[in-house]
């Protein structure tokens, strides 16, 4: 079984910065793309930034210039550096993995989630 745990959430101010982490547990190969999705309440969940097992990086045009998605592969980790942070940014943040689990079996998982709230 893989777990996802993020951290890292929390209140701040409008212009503030937070980071997020996320790390996987468990027994597999690897782990090839990885995201964050957030979902505001009353709203979809949607699409912040994705970067893939090479490094290729894709964002949210309402976070580009703002937040910044890496990951350690060494540690099965995957971060988001959010800055000038906006009150509309305030969502639940989820980490999203495709983890290789044999030569051909790949699994999708997600994380609990964690809150991040910016007070304006």
């Amino acid at each position: 079984q893989v777990q996802l745990v993020e951290s890292g959430g929390g209140l701040v101010q409008a212009g503030g910065s937070l980071r997020l982490s996320c790390a996987a547990s468990g027994s597999f190969l690897s782990i090839n793309a990885i995201g964050w999705y957030r979902q505001a309440p009353g709203k979809q969940r949607e699409r912040v930034a994705t970067i893939s097992s090479g490094g290729s990086t894709s964002y949210a045009d309402s976070v580009k210039g703002r937040f910044t998605i890496s990951r350690d592969n060494a540690k099965n980790t995957m971060y988001l550096q959010m800055n000038s942070l906006k009150p509309e940014d305030t969502a639940v943040y989820y980490c999203n993995a495709e983890v290789r689990l044999g030569l051909v079996r790949i699994e999708n998982y997600w994380g609990q989630g964690t809150q991040v709230t910016v007070s304006s």
